[in-house]
């Protein structure tokens, strides 16, 4: 095997939310050496193209595709996740949504100690420059140019003057100590409609450090250990195997996917999942892989009664091109947007105590067929909502010794009442939101994929055909107060001195909304961690 004629103190695997952050503050003071490594190569131009995502995702040079297991209440889909620097930072849907206080103040009443608001919330703010400008829950002057949707339209006042009609508080800023209200969703996208990714913000104004090196199409299979400490990795780059030793450190931020691959593959895992695929075990432990959590959406189409209201017709022909056109002249048009153009967050289950559902308004519409993912050919406007905080518990586990072979990719969508129940309750919580007034004149209504479907057992059998991973799937390499958790409270892999995991796959449970943000302000979290004990 290949050994790199250099070692370095840190080795960071994975350049995404994580891991770009990581390798940018631990190169920072130049007083240590960094190696990133990433599986996939740089990211191209499309990937600024907040639309662009489109493409990279169905475009196996940008995107990892997982499939994932058939079960009881979920659907058959295949999971993607990004292939490049930035990582699924820069093929994401860029809704900037940071989790309320509540989340961060519950995993340390769980005993994850140093994890609540109180801490997290600098974090946060560090990353943002926020266009509405600093305040107690904002930021400014940070690397992550957050911007609200420019582009006001009737439909999507609608939408938000509905919300407040059903009894939603209208935000202009969609993060804060409580999320439930409705309003225009932030992005990270520049003023001039350029993604800002976690590798645009952190590494390339990192990448002429002389003790930062960053090295692609690398991917990661083991980490090396000896005497229970973690002195490196090794993998294959270009066909030929490679390896690079770590003096202080192995920092894996590669997702809550491919980070617990690369732990079972190193023997580290439950003992009988790794003897079952043929691996030696280096350490048992049980919940690597397990304890997976991830939003299952539902999308709800419309049917608009004006053309003038829908996007379905700008992502094709003449009006591609002219939308094309305004991007590049300006960063303006639907092709300098995000994922979604309006948030609510309701309290859609009775005694709700806080928001438990998140629903994303979009002003197009698309179905699923044999050819994929295409928009209807009548106007027509999109929600879609998820259940925050899911209780049911996937896995993601190795199958074989060979790195090369799949994952098996368990989601056990829905497999608990409350969650099931939550999926229901989002529906319904949309419909409500659909019949206010405010839509009268522009929306004629459900269209007939979905409008059939009105009792609990009916909603659910939708998600079975139609239902959709959020993408935010979480708690494969949890931290817990209890020594069967993957890591400690510091994200230490537990039994393995000199290893730790940063990235989705560290939280328990999935901060309410989306993961980018807390990704990255978990990353600052740890860099501040390595930094402490590196002087320890």
């Amino acid at each position: 095997m290949a050994v790199s004629s250099r070692k370095f103190d840190y080795i960071v695997v994975g350049s995404g939310s994580a891991g770009s952050v990581i390798a940018a503050k631990l190169s920072e003071n130049g007083k240590h050496t960094v190696l990133l490594l990433e599986e996939g190569g740089e990211a191209g131009w499309l990937s600024l193209l907040p639309k662009g995502y489109g493409k990279l995702i169905s475009d196996p040079a940008n995107a990892f595709f997982y499939p994932v297991q058939k079960d009881t209440f979920g659907p058959d889909k295949t999971w993607i996740r990004g292939k490049m620097i930035g990582g699924s930072s820069a093929i994401n849907g860029m809704v900037w949504v940071r989790a309320g206080k509540e989340d961060y103040d519950h995993f340390e009443q769980i005993g994850l100690q140093g994890w609540n608001w109180a801490t997290m919330l600098p974090y946060l703010r560090q990353l943002e420059d926020h266009q509405l400008g600093a305040n107690e829950y904002r930021g400014a002057g940070g690397p992550v140019e957050i911007n609200t949707n420019p582009k006001p339209t009737r439909l999507a006042e609608a939408f938000i003057e509905a919300g407040r009609q059903t009894g939603l508080k209208v935000k202009p800023d969609q993060n804060g100590p409580t999320l439930e209200g409705t309003g225009y969703a932030q992005w990270n996208i520049d003023r001039h409609g350029k993604r800002v990714s976690a590798a645009r913000a952190y590494l390339d104004p990192a990448r002429n450090r002389s003790n930062l090196t960053i090295m692609t199409n690398v991917r990661v299979d083991n980490v090396e250990m000896v005497d229970g400490k973690a002195t490196g990795i090794s993998g294959i780059s270009h066909g030929q195997p490679v390896r690079y030793a770590a003096e202080r450190e192995v920092i894996l931020c590669a997702g809550a996917l491919a980070s617990p691959r690369i732990l079972q593959l190193s023997g580290i895992g439950d003992s009988a999942v790794l003897k079952a695929a043929g691996i030696t075990v280096h350490l048992h432990s049980p919940n690597v892989g397990r304890k997976m959590r991830e939003h299952l959406t539902l999308p709800i189409n419309f049917r608009l009664k004006h053309w003038q209201d829908s996007q379905n017709r700008d992502f094709a022909g003449w009006r591609l091109i002219a939308n094309a056109l305004k991007h590049f002249a300006g960063g303006k048009g639907p092709l300098s947007y995000g994922a979604a153009e309006a948030i609510a967050f309701v309290k859609a289950m009775p005694d709700a105590a806080r928001a438990d559902t998140q629903i994303m308004y979009n002003p197009y519409s698309y179905v699923i067929g044999a050819a994929g993912i295409g928009f209807e050919t009548a106007p027509g406007m999109q929600l879609y909502s998820y259940y925050l905080r899911p209780q049911s518990e996937g896995s993601v586990l190795v199958q074989s010794a060979d790195p090369a072979a799949a994952l098996l990719v368990d989601p056990n969508w829905l497999d608990r009442e409350e969650d099931r129940a939550g999926l229901v309750a989002g529906t319904r919580a949309i419909r409500k939101i659909m019949g206010q007034k405010a839509f009268e004149p522009m929306v004629k209504g459900e269209t007939e994929l979905t409008s059939q479907a009105q009792t609990d057992g009916a909603i659910i059998e939708l998600a079975r055909t139609l239902g959709q991973s959020g993408y935010h799937a979480v708690g494969t390499a949890a931290m817990g107060a209890n020594e069967d958790a993957v890591l400690d409270h510091r994200l230490r892999v537990r039994g393995v001195a000199g290893l730790r995991v940063v990235d989705c796959s560290i939280f328990p449970e999935i901060p309410s909304g989306n993961t980018n943000a807390p990704t990255m302000a978990a990353g600052l979290y740890a860099a501040d961690m390595i930094l402490a004990d590196a002087k320890g």
